[in-house]
């Protein structure tokens, strides 16, 4: 029932998307999915929860690791495209639709995004802390974490674009524009 509901909600929006399309697609009774979700909106907080947990961890995990900030930024931004790419559904209904998200849902989404910004923000800081990178101001973690979500608007992997290699372009333009010492990129 979620993967039904990420593509419908994906191609119509939240908003165009009925309950009824959802259990059609998924071949539910219209009470099934309020048995075993609750809400069309507890459904997208669940989508979009998911997703934001896992670009979370993913950014924790690097935030922690012993690596020097640049190669920390390299990986975060290695691992946003890449999660990013494995699910570029639920990016593109994240940025169209999280606002239908209200109370509580909001709130806690809210805060998953900005953990996720304050990991980003966090090496950053350090590498500006170490000298190896210049202004690392707040805008700067916007900027970056916005171009990298448009990747769900244009990213590809039917027509031979890889993941990897689109993360590595983004990384050395991205680490050729922060650094403090272009040798080093």
């Amino acid at each position: 029932m979620v993967h039904e509901a990420i593509e419908l909600f994906a191609a119509r929006g939240f908003h165009a998307t009925g309950i009824a399309d959802i259990c059609r697609r998924a071949e539910l009774k219209p009470g099934a999915l309020y048995y075993h979700i609750g809400s069309k909106e507890d459904l997208l907080w669940v989508i979009l929860r998911d997703y934001t947990v896992t670009a979370l961890e993913g950014a924790e995990k690097i935030r922690r690791s012993s690596d020097d900030p640049k190669r920390k930024l390299n990986a975060l931004i290695e691992f946003h495209v890449e999660t990013i790419a494995s699910h570029r559904l639920e990016v593109l209904i994240q940025m169209r639709d999280a606002d239908a998200l209200t109370g509580e849902h909001a709130e806690e989404l809210q805060t998953l995004r900005r953990r996720v910004q304050a990991c980003w923000q966090d090496v950053l800081d350090e590498g500006r802390r170490l000298g190896q990178l210049r202004n690392t101001d707040k805008t700067i973690v916007n900027a970056l974490l916005g171009m990298l979500n448009m990747v769900a608007t244009w990213y590809r992997p039917d027509r031979g674009e890889s993941a990897e290699a689109t993360a590595a372009e983004i990384s050395t333009m991205v680490l050729r524009g922060l650094s403090n010492d272009l040798r080093d990129t």
